[in-house]
């Protein structure tokens, strides 16, 4: 709980996790930040400096989330063999670091469908499974509402696909992306309290949900449930990375499969099929297999882009200019969002070189989005004197140049087709021995940086350790020296003695 307070930059009575470490425990401060490794008492205590009803409606989410995860482990515990494919699935969903955040719901909100989830064996072994996936739309309070909802079961036969009435004025219909016009509404008279009513007789008798980012479906739907799949969560890049999330699309790519042609519209009948497949090629290949995942293509336009967000909304951006060295322009990214407390802009670069240039050129932290995106947290002093926290991102991974590459070659290829096959292999071979070095170089790059990150983070605790040393040293002199003053004064006392002995006699 304090991790996610720490990450989502929560702040008690006391200031935040650092400003209260600093107040609780004088000796220590901040230099031991992790909570981790700090005692349940000082956590607990961190706790306790929250009032706010926001603040404690949080932490009741979250708690919520891990009651989950207990009625879980409590039936694994008493049938250690009795676990399906479908319910490990389940549970490799639950026990994902990032669940707690992002399913912690406000499930006791006025118009909330809580299922409730039976201790039972029947339930927790049940393998029926139902895919979903949702359209929404902005509306003008700043909330987002449901337009459709398309449901299926594991045979790819369609359970539910209805269009739903926001019942509110909407903003942006999102159309290119949902595919749902004013004039398709017109109609309309289903509302999301109907559509909750058909699910919760879908979801009787332990059936799991399963989904892409299935959290912001059950947002849309108002919906509670805690047997979900959630296959941005049970998949994993062949590193083993996961805080690399991948995406519908890249997921399906790997299994040989599109969601849609390129160019088609968007259908979320098509999103829930694919969700369905996903899981089902999963419990097929074993839930331990890793897919070879196929990373997102990004146009060298965009490369030549770096993302800055999660931007308090009180930060002009003229001061960004302050975070990133170049010439550049700003453009400001359209909020999902009417009233957001944070916004994020986009910083052209002239091409993608420069834009790598001012990327390593920029002081922060170095941490990966849940994508696996470099990025940095940077903290930027204000014209006024306050201190801000953003994020700056690249536009891919860090390997995509390899893969740039590799692309360069197959068009190369296809254009010295008249070509001599003899020139045309000499040009391959010359070609792929200079990418293969130009990679060998951006790996030896990347490893130096990391060996001057490692370096400079080894030199900052020996800094500590030093200081630590030199102040125990203080001590011990002033401590010499007392002992050295008292010597002497016994010295004294005793001669004093002798002296008066000696007189006596």
């Amino acid at each position: 709980m304090v991790k996610l307070a720490q990450k989502r930059g929560m702040k008690g009575t006391k200031g935040d996790w650092k400003e209260f470490l600093d107040v609780h425990d004088k000796k220590l401060g901040a230099s031991l930040g992790d909570p981790s490794r700090r005692s349940n008492d000082v956590l607990a205590a961190f706790l306790k400096t929250f009032s706010k009803a926001d603040d404690l409606k949080f932490f009741a989410q979250i708690m919520q989330c891990h009651s989950k995860r207990e009625i879980v482990e409590q039936f694994i515990k008493r049938s250690p063999d009795g676990e399906i494919p479908e319910q490990r699935l389940v549970r490799l969903t639950l026990e994902h670091p990032q669940f707690p955040l992002d399913y912690s719901f406000p499930s006791d909100d006025e118009g909330w469908l809580v299922t409730k989830l039976s201790k039972k064996s029947k339930v927790m072994r049940s393998n029926v499974m139902l895919a979903v996936d949702c359209e929404m739309v902005l509306c003008e309070d700043g909330t987002e509402a449901l337009v459709r909802v398309c449901i299926v079961d594991r045979d790819l036969q369609v359970k539910l696909d209805e269009l739903v009435n926001p019942n509110k004025a909407v903003a942006d219909y999102r159309t290119d992306i949902t595919g749902v016009s004013a004039t398709d509404l017109e109609r309309i008279n289903c509302s999301l309290a109907d559509v909750q009513k058909s699910m919760k007789k879908l979801l009787s008798d332990g059936t799991i949900l399963v989904g892409h980012s299935l959290n912001n479906d059950l947002r849309a739907l108002k919906l509670d449930h805690a047997r979900v799949i959630d296959t941005s969560f049970i998949f994993k890049y062949s590193d083993g990375s996961i805080n690399r999330r991948p995406s519908l699309n890249s997921l399906c790519k790997a299994s040989s499969w599109h969601v849609r042609k390129k160019g088609a519209p968007h259908n979320c009948l098509d999103d829930a099929c694919a969700a369905m497949k996903l899981v089902l090629a999963k419990i097929e290949h074993g839930v331990e297999i890793f897919f070879p995942l196929v990373q997102e293509d990004v146009p060298e336009s965009e490369m030549a882009k770096l993302l800055l967000h999660r931007i308090p909304n009180n930060v002009p951006t003229e001061e960004l200019h302050k975070v990133i060295p170049g010439d550049f322009t700003i453009e400001v990214k359209p909020s999902k969002k009417a009233r957001g407390e944070r916004y994020s802009v986009l910083a052209i670069f002239k091409n993608p070189q420069e834009a790598g240039q001012a990327y390593e050129s920029v002081k922060g932290g170095q941490e990966k989005d849940s994508s696996g995106r470099p990025q940095k947290l940077v903290n930027l002093k204000l014209s006024t004197g306050m201190i801000a926290s953003l994020y700056v991102r690249k536009m891919a991974h860090d390997d995509y140049l390899g893969q740039t590459s590799s692309k360069k070659r197959v068009l190369q290829a296809e254009e010295t087709q008249g070509v001599s096959k003899k020139l045309q292999t000499h040009r391959v071979i010359e070609e792929a021995t200079s990418n293969h070095c130009n990679d060998n170089l951006e790996t030896t790059e990347r490893l130096k940086q990391e060996l001057s990150n490692t370096e400079m983070a080894d030199s900052n605790r020996c800094c500590d350790h030093l200081e630590e040393i030199e102040r125990l040293k203080q001590d011990l002199r002033k401590r010499d020296f007392q002992i050295t003053a008292q010597d002497n004064i016994i010295a004294d006392l005793k001669k004093r003695l002798k002296s008066g002995h000696g007189k006596r006699q």
